[in-house]
């Protein structure tokens, strides 16, 4: 399909290609999809996020084929296309909290929250570490008489929700009290706790604290 070629200039051949470009896209497009109802029952994962947007550059890179091909435009023009559409993605992405966006997606379809798919897997809300914080406190706030409670595979323990809660925002404030790891998103994570804390003192509701992670699992299994 060189611009200049012979296989170009044939319009039986072009709309063929059309035709087999379009129904690749068709594909990738009923996959998103697939993968959509799947995350609505299973919950959304940093590979599931990482899923969707492959087969988005897929998608991307089979229209720009189209493209190349209509607007009879070079090889080396359909590579730069491409590379282009990898950077902006690549870009964007560094300004964007994955880990905040899938607990909060998570809290706000589990079956504690809304009655339907399945109970969220409280070991890996917490594995996404701080920027879960603000999804936790919801779902604690939306569940006051569920402890939450799981088996941590990396830390190897049983815990509740409930009870950890408070031990892990205190372990992180003593480490972004190290210049060092100062950043915006720590700065703003800062700034929502240092409000909560001001919110819960006004209202002489007292922070939860670490209390029987394993006896309470324990007796809740």
């Amino acid at each position: 399909m060189r611009p200049a070629g012979a296989a170009s200039n044939d319009r039986l051949i072009r709309n063929l290609v059309y035709v087999w470009t379009a129904q690749n896209v068709w594909l990738v497009l009923s996959s998103i999809l697939r993968l959509d109802l799947y995350v609505s029952i299973y919950s959304l994962t940093y590979w599931r996020i990482a899923a969707f947007l492959w087969m988005g550059l897929v998608a991307t890179g089979l229209i720009l084929i189209i493209a190349r091909i209509a607007l009879r435009k070079s090889n080396e023009w359909l590579l730069s296309a491409n590379l282009l559409t990898l950077s902006s993605l690549l870009y964007a992405c560094c300004y964007i909290n994955f880990a905040a966006f899938i607990a909060s997606y998570n809290v706000d379809h589990a079956a504690e929250i809304t009655g339907n798919s399945l109970e969220i897997d409280v070991s890996y809300l917490r594995q996404l570490g701080p920027p879960a914080f603000p999804a936790i406190d919801r779902l604690l706030a939306a569940t006051p008489q569920n402890r939450l409670c799981a088996y941590d595979m990396e830390r190897g323990e049983d815990f509740c929700l409930s009870a950890t809660r408070a031990g892990d925002e205190l372990a992180f404030r003593e480490a972004a009290a190290n210049w060092r790891s100062w950043s915006v998103r720590n700065w703003r994570m800062l700034r929502y706790l240092d409000t909560q804390a001001l919110v819960s003192t006004q209202h002489g509701v007292a922070p939860p604290t670490e209390r029987d992670n394993a006896a309470s699992y324990s007796g809740r299994r």
